[in-house]
């Protein structure tokens, strides 16, 4: 396969070497270290951004701080309208972000659009700006008034992961926004350059100057600053249990709420009066999307036994067809992020066959050509897997599906409920009445019936049960999230009536 002509983007055009962005300008890191970020289909340097350690983020917090009082107490209608010019631009942007999206992460580029679909999340959540109200408490005094205000936080962290950097970011941050919050995004080290050019556009929207803020740096040095910061009072987390559980452990010691979306090893049921002509399209274009790094990729296919054989079947054969490569055009599947991910998937790749589960095909790393360059493997389905194998309980987050049967819908969601996750699940049947049943009983924090990953409804809450994390992005719970509670009760009579008053 002759390597295809990469798209042009002058990135260091696009965002300074060694910069964060704070208070609505490029700033030099604190050192002279930096990261180099890579293509992962080509392992080209694509820029090195700076290596931001607990002095920027100290720097990004304080000036996010002394923004917020302007941002607070601005007309929330004047707020949603510069969220909405800032979603504009990064439309008029779309391209750059879209191919930024492609070039750091290494999904096949497939035009402009938005830079992922991300700018949608900012009107959504402006137009929420301005229907933010309390609530009137009923009293049994006339002369009483008593009623709820809700307030933003102040300065909220973002901790963003690599895998869809852009619409993660705007997933809590655009409503963090809204509410009336500033934030301070640390993004993930492979993929922080989406984010920071979006960053960067904010500017020239006309929120003041402070209000969004980025910096670059790893976990254990930048983002762990971020949750123990005494002037960040709530934070978002999108990412792995395991890191998920540091950010959650710097909350406590800061005693300040916390977001967390987290892994997930979603299961696919399938029933045999199925539409099997819909069912096996989607799940072998699901898990190919990119690359199978999806925090709610349906991995595990629960499948009735009468109808394994034929949903096994069609499966491998729309796999074995994947066309896997860098960049775009008629590339399928990408490379994976880097090379310490492709080690993880190669090694549950032979975990799987170790453990007795059956290879249908797939299985392997590529090798020769441009698959050399970066971090490609192919698209692979097990059979014959076992609820207690690691590859049907541990989150691989990569192209790798696992097929379990079962002989009655009960056995059915036992399966589906028995892993540690409950972050997203399918059921597939054209009996609606056994559907809903199965729905109710499912541990997961979004059911789909008869689709999945569906990406047309903007405004359905997503998160998590059990270990797939808490909270809610989507809907207006999410902007709830990012407001306190404040309860006021008047007396409007001659005073002095509290507790003991009488």
């Amino acid at each position: 396969m002759a390597a295809p002509a990469i798209p042009s983007l002058d990135v260091p055009a696009l965002i300074p070497a060694n910069s964060h962005y704070i208070g609505g300008q490029w700033v030099r890191g604190s050192t002279d270290e930096t990261i180099d970020v890579i293509n992962p289909a080509t392992r080209e340097v694509l820029q090195r951004v700076a290596r931001g350690r607990e002095a920027d983020i100290d720097l990004a917090v304080r000036t996010a701080h002394a923004a917020f009082p302007q941002w607070r107490d601005m007309n929330p209608t004047t707020r949603g309208n510069l969220l909405r010019k800032w979603a504009d631009l990064l439309n008029q942007h779309g391209h750059e972000l879209s191919l930024l999206g492609s070039l750091e992460v290494g999904r096949p580029f497939r035009g402009g659009g938005g830079g992922e679909g991300a700018a949608g999340r900012l009107p959504y959540y402006a137009s929420q700006a301005d229907k933010i109200t309390g609530d009137t408490l009923p009293v049994t005094r006339p002369d009483v008034l008593a009623f709820t205000l809700r307030e933003p936080f102040g300065v909220c962290g973002v901790i963003v992961p690599w895998n869809g950097p852009l619409g993660m970011m705007l997933n809590g941050g655009a409503a963090a926004l809204a509410a009336g919050n500033t934030i301070v995004v640390k993004p993930a080290e492979d993929a922080p350059l989406a984010c920071l050019l979006a960053i960067s556009l904010a500017k020239e929207a006309g929120i003041p100057d402070g209000v969004v803020n980025i910096v670059s740096g790893y976990g254990p040095e930048a983002g762990a600053a971020l949750p123990v910061h005494p002037l960040v009072r709530h934070m978002s987390f999108t990412g792995s249990p395991e890191s998920g559980q540091k950010v959650m452990e710097g909350c406590a010691k800061n005693l300040i709420p916390l977001h967390l979306e987290l892994g997930g090893k979603s299961p696919q049921i399938i029933l045999k009066d199925a539409d099997l002509s819909k069912v096996i399209p989607l799940i072998s274009s699901n898990i190919i999307a990119n690359t199978g790094q999806i925090c709610y990729a349906g991995t595990r296919i629960v499948v009735e036994d009468s109808v394994r054989p034929l949903v096994v079947e069609g499966v491998a054969e729309r796999l074995e067809k994947v066309r896997v490569g860098p960049w775009y055009e008629d590339v399928q599947m990408g490379p994976l992020i880097n090379e310490k991910q492709e080690n993880r998937v190669v090694t549950y790749m032979n975990l799987g066959q170790e453990e007795g589960a059956k290879l249908v095909t797939g299985g392997h790393k590529l090798s020769g050509d441009v698959y050399d360059r970066g971090f490609f493997v192919e698209p692979t389905l097990f059979d014959e897997v076992k609820s207690d194998m690691r590859i049907a309980q541990e989150e691989i987050f990569g192209p790798v599906l696992s097929v379990m049967g079962f002989t009655d819908a009960e056995e059915a969601i036992e399966i589906a409920n028995g892993t540690k996750y409950g972050l997203a699940a399918s059921v597939w049947t054209n009996d609606i009445r056994r559907a809903q049943m199965i729905v109710r009983k499912l541990q997961a924090g979004q059911v789909y019936v008869n689709t999945y990953g569906h990406s047309g409804v903007i405004g359905a809450p997503f998160g998590g049960y059990k270990n797939s994390g808490f909270g809610r992005t989507g809907g207006f719970d999410t902007i709830m999230q990012y407001l306190q509670v404040k309860s006021v009760i008047m007396d409007a009579g001659e005073g002095g009536r509290g507790r003991g008053g009488e």
